[in-house]
């Protein structure tokens, strides 16, 4: 096996040991992919049939290099692997044993546009205001729930939930998530949320379904283990525990993702679920020099909550972290596109090797603008994607109501377009019947004239008949030519094509473009479904910087943090660097949010292989007017001697000039104020149980989850929230909600 040879003494045991429970500890740029890969191949090259491997990533285009690399040291076979993302895997599953749950197998997968949608739909059934019930946040918090497993009735019943949602000024939420539910199901949908959440209840409920693929996947591997969710880990649990041949591999440093549902237990605690669990640590970095990395080991050394690591790496040493101090955001954005410029022509380097990666999407503008003046191509990943412009989707809807004739988002965005006079009170008549007569939409449509009848019955028929035919012609042809026919006969390519503007044109264009991706796709050896559900399966679970498709040598990309995960880029800007910036503001009231954010900061700096500079604004527009700003506590974490304020691309007297360039960072004042205090950690006591607080009063001695022990110095049950003032040992006096406050009466 050549392969080995290639491979570090660590790496070589994480290959070799493949029976029982194992987690991978992957420090940034230790070859994690590499390990997984061959691990994978020595499987294989031992007899293990590939069917019988079930192996688990968070992007397709991981799960497509993986299977790529693979097959280039097994051959053909690792076609046969179950490979891919949490959820397409296990929609996979959901179409094989849907019924069973009372889905077709034909479900179709609302995107977030889909499920916002419904949700404004259900709003304004229920007379709720938009305004107070925002559907991104109904949105989330529905989502939330599944991935804690708690399903709508579950919510519904659920006082601390209830209480959480009074408490928000959102108290019909539970209402909003069973209605929600009950569309979803009716309309034979899921959402994404819905494929881990629905393989869970099928696992549970059906026992022999669970035995059936616990013997098909004799060896369970998971990529990515940081980020998995409740959801995610007890399904590859169960799958695993017939053999308990399970491997994680993860990097709890790179954690990032808890906004998402992920949660960090899983990887700080699969040791007490597996005692006989074998841990691995890959530490030596072949990415970055060794001034990123010790940079970064200074930085992330500072939280409490993790697993220890010696990362290093035998990279040269590298330059140091170059630090700008910029007047304004204005400022932050000329220097750094400067510095773009300048580092391309010194290093030879291409506009492609350069990443600006920020907090919050809101902070590009000032980049962009800089860049523009000069002449700097640059893409924003996480823009509007293909995918999501309006004539994309509006065919994909058209394609969609084919397939599956009780998908009511999709037929409420094409049931008047083109214009066939379909107007909005009909479609009104139709959801209400709907909705009286627990049906979905398409059979109150089918049965138009007798439930509803009038003017409209004659369009109505015309449309179901269409959309039949569409059915029809679909089940003889591939998905390029069902797509080709649907596009031209449903009038949406002629629309287009009439329309002799330039963003007319520019729609047209877009939607060949849809086409020659469904060309693509049949034309694909490696797939064997050719069909357009398969097709509309792959788009609906690709990730947005999947479906983008850029790919340009000669942009400077910008982008999140949290977007840039697993890249790697050979010069990175990191900016916006301040206090309520980054650290965010949002994220200062637990040490537990606050670590987060130092893993975060983490992720940007473990992005750059050769160059990694940092920046900063004294003072920054927000909400409209100048405020200034504090440089952040994270510069001040990263040990010194790594650090250099760069002189290069501002006037002297901005950077201090009463002290020399080799005076050390922190004597410089680039850091003016210590670190704000934050929460220090707690452990919550073995016996920990919530109490009743309906009887706490002043004097009494208690437990908080997060913030300790304290003495209730007042109970306050005027209004419609009652709070208490108490005194925490370590943090001082805090007011808290009782309705949702998690806290133990230790003496009364």
């Amino acid at each position: 096996m050549d392969y080995l040879e290639s491979l570090n003494p660590p790496q070589r045991e994480a290959v070799l040991n493949t029976e029982g429970p194992m987690m991978i500890i992957a420090g940034a740029g230790s070859g994690k992919t590499r390990v997984l890969t061959y691990r994978i191949a020595n499987l294989i090259g031992n007899g293990v049939d590939a069917f019988n491997i079930l192996s688990l990533t968070f992007t397709n285009k991981a799960a497509k290099e993986m299977r790529n690399r693979i097959e280039s040291v097994v051959g053909s076979e690792a076609k046969n692997l179950w490979m891919g993302t949490f959820h397409s895997v296990f929609a996979r599953i959901l179409r094989v044993e849907a019924e069973k749950l009372g889905y077709p197998s034909n479900f179709t997968i609302y995107d977030t546009d889909d499920a916002k949608s419904l949700i404004k739909t259900i709003l304004k059934e229920l007379h709720l205001d938009d305004k107070i019930y925002k559907p991104s946040s109904i949105l989330a918090r529905i989502s939330s729930a599944k991935n804690r497993l708690i399903g709508p009735q579950t919510y519904a019943k659920d006082p601390i939930l209830m209480a959480d949602d009074a408490a928000a000024l959102r108290p019909h939420t539970g209402k909003i998530y069973l209605k929600y539910a009950e569309r979803c199901f009716k309309a034979g949908a899921m959402d994404f949320d819905d494929l881990l959440y629905n393989t869970n209840v099928l696992f549970k409920l059906h026992l022999d379904v669970l035995n059936k693929y616990q013997n098909r996947f004799h060896y369970v591997m998971v990529d990515e283990f940081q980020d998995t969710n409740i959801s995610q880990y007890l399904i590859t649990r169960k799958l695993s525990a017939l053999r308990e041949n399970i491997c994680v591999v993860g990097d709890d440093a790179q954690s990032i993702y808890a906004f998402r549902g992920a949660d960090i237990q899983n990887i700080l605690n699969f040791e007490k679920d597996y005692p006989d669990l074998k841990v691995i640590k890959l530490e030596q970095n072949y990415r970055s020099t060794q001034n990123i990395v010790q940079s970064a080991n200074s930085l992330i050394s500072k939280n409490h909550a993790q697993l220890r690591k010696a990362v290093w790496t035998s990279n040269d040493s590298g330059d140091l972290v170059e630090v700008i101090k910029a007047s304004s955001d204005n400022e932050e954005g000329r220097l750094v596109a400067n510095a773009i410029f300048e580092q391309k022509m010194q290093d030879k380097l291409r506009f492609g090797d350069f990443a600006i990666l920020y907090r919050t999407n809101s902070q590009s503008r000032s980049f962009e603008e800089s860049l523009r003046r000069m002449n700097i191509k640059y893409k924003i990943v996480g823009g509007l994607s293909f995918y999501q412009r309006k004539e994309v989707k509006d065919l994909v809807a058209y394609l969609r109501l084919t397939v599956n004739h009780n998908d009511e988002e999709a037929l409420k965005r094409i049931i008047n377009y083109p214009r066939r006079g379909i107007g909005d009170s009909t479609v009104a008549n139709i959801i209400v019947k709907a909705d009286e007569n627990n049906v979905a939409l398409w059979d109150v449509i089918v049965a138009y004239n007798r439930l509803i009848g009038g003017r409209a019955s004659e369009t109505i028929q015309a449309f179901s008949i269409l959309i039949k035919s569409f059915e029809v012609a679909t089940k003889a042809k591939d998905a390029f030519e069902a797509a080709t026919f649907i596009a031209k006969n449903s009038g949406l390519l002629k629309e287009l094509y009439d329309d002799k503007t330039v963003e007319g044109l520019a729609r047209y264009e877009n939607i060949q473009e849809l086409l020659n991706a469904i060309k693509e796709f049949v034309d694909s050896p490696e797939r064997e479904d050719k069909t357009l559900g398969a097709f509309l399966q792959e788009v609906s679970l690709l990730t947005d910087t999947e479906k983008k498709g850029e790919s340009d040598e000669e942009t400077v990309t910008l982008m999140t943090i949290h977007s840039s995960k697993g890249l790697e880029f050979k010069s990175v800007f990191v900016v916006g660097l301040e206090e309520d910036l980054f650290p965010s503001q949002m994220m200062l009231s637990s040490r537990d949010d606050l670590e987060e954010e130092r893993r975060l900061f983490y992720v940007a700096i473990t992005r750059a292989e050769k160059k990694l500079t940092l920046s900063y604004a004294t003072s920054r527009y927000r909400f409209g007017k100048i405020k200034p700003c504090e440089p952040s506590r994270f510069l001040d974490e990263i040990d010194a001697k790594y650090l250099k304020v760069t002189k290069k691309f501002v006037q002297q007297e901005d950077f201090f000039p009463q002290f020399s360039k080799d005076e050390p960072l922190q004597r410089r004042n680039l850091i003016p104020k210590p670190a704000l205090p934050v929460v220090p950690l707690h452990t919550p006591s073995s016996n920990f149980n919530p109490s009743n607080l309906n009887i706490l009063k002043a004097g009494m001695k208690v437990e908080h989850i997060k913030f300790g022990f304290g003495v209730v110095k007042m109970v306050d049950i005027s209004g419609n929230d009652k709070k208490a003032v108490i005194s925490f040992e370590n943090i001082g006096d805090k007011t808290l909600l009782l309705g949702f406050a998690k806290l133990m009466i230790l003496e009364q």
